[in-house]
């Protein structure tokens, strides 16, 4: 059985602050130690419940966080940016689970570093009119093509948001959210422990269904009227408030697309410190 592990870093072991997961500072540089032990802690997991085969999709801002070179030898990493299914990439790739890794919860949720891919200009983000976390719009991807979500690691918060989008998913909370910049963190011994033995366990669940494309609806609401203008401008996307726009698709992959390319767009519009 091939698994894929969708590595994000804000819900890794440590993580509580920006300069913990911002390219290029002293602190990512030691995070990303901590990062590449918890996929490592996953993938041997996997491998120990039955997997023959890991994917690491990287995640995370640039997408090149993880240390290659202390990576698991029975693992694959895609990493850099600028992949088609983004977070997702490789789940159309005949694999027969997902893990969501480092997870955190969404825009306008509490939970440390919570948000939804644009790190502080979205308030929230809705599909099919439930609020939305980045874990919730990947699972719906995943469950297009068939792949059950295994297993979510993350904060204690992001935990209980993947019981509404994948109640049979197995759980890991490496740290207990205190506001989007403190946590109580568990140490790396006791993390990856928890993570092997919940990774093992999550293979008995690694079974493919027959694919669920229908159309869905994403709507995002902005902090600032302008980010929703610029959005809009974007062809299928339509501005529905001063700060929210919504687009429908066919299918969750086109959905995701979209939804993709209005966060670029928006972020292009911001300007300094006033956004």
């Amino acid at each position: 059985m091939r698994i894929m592990i969708s590595a994000d870093m804000e819900g890794a072991t440590g993580v509580t602050w920006t300069g913990d997961v911002e390219p290029g500072t002293e602190q990512w540089q030691r995070f990303r130690r901590l990062f590449t032990g918890d996929v490592n802690a996953c993938v041997a997991g996997l491998l120990a419940g039955g997997a023959t085969g890991v994917l690491v999709n990287e995640a995370h801002s640039s997408q090149r966080n993880l240390l290659l070179e202390d990576l698991h030898p029975a693992a694959r990493l895609l990493t850099g940016r600028h992949k088609p299914l983004s977070m997702m990439q490789g789940i159309d790739g005949d694999v027969d689970g997902v893990v969501f890794l480092g997870y955190h919860t969404g825009a306008g949720a509490p939970g440390v570093l919570a948000h939804t891919y644009m790190e502080n200009s979205i308030t929230g983000v809705w599909l099919d009119g439930v609020a939305a976390s980045e874990g919730r719009l990947n699972a719906a991807v995943a469950a297009e093509y068939g792949v059950p979500v295994l297993l979510v690691t993350g904060d204690d918060l992001t935990c209980a948001d993947a019981g509404s989008y994948a109640p049979a998913a197995g759980v890991v909370a490496v740290k207990e959210c205190v506001s989007r910049y403190a946590a109580v963190c568990l140490p790396p011994a006791v993390t990856s422990a928890r993570i092997t033995e919940a990774s093992t366990a999550a293979m008995t669940s690694a079974t493919r269904s027959p694919a669920q494309v229908t159309p869905h609806r994403i709507e995002v609401e902005f902090d600032a009227t302008h980010l929703a203008e610029a959005a809009a401008v974007v062809p299928t996307v339509e501005q529905i408030g001063v700060r929210r726009v919504g687009v429908d698709a066919e299918s969750m992959t086109e959905a995701m697309k979209a939804f993709k390319v209005l966060t670029y767009v928006a972020g292009g519009a911001i300007e300094g410190i006033y956004g």
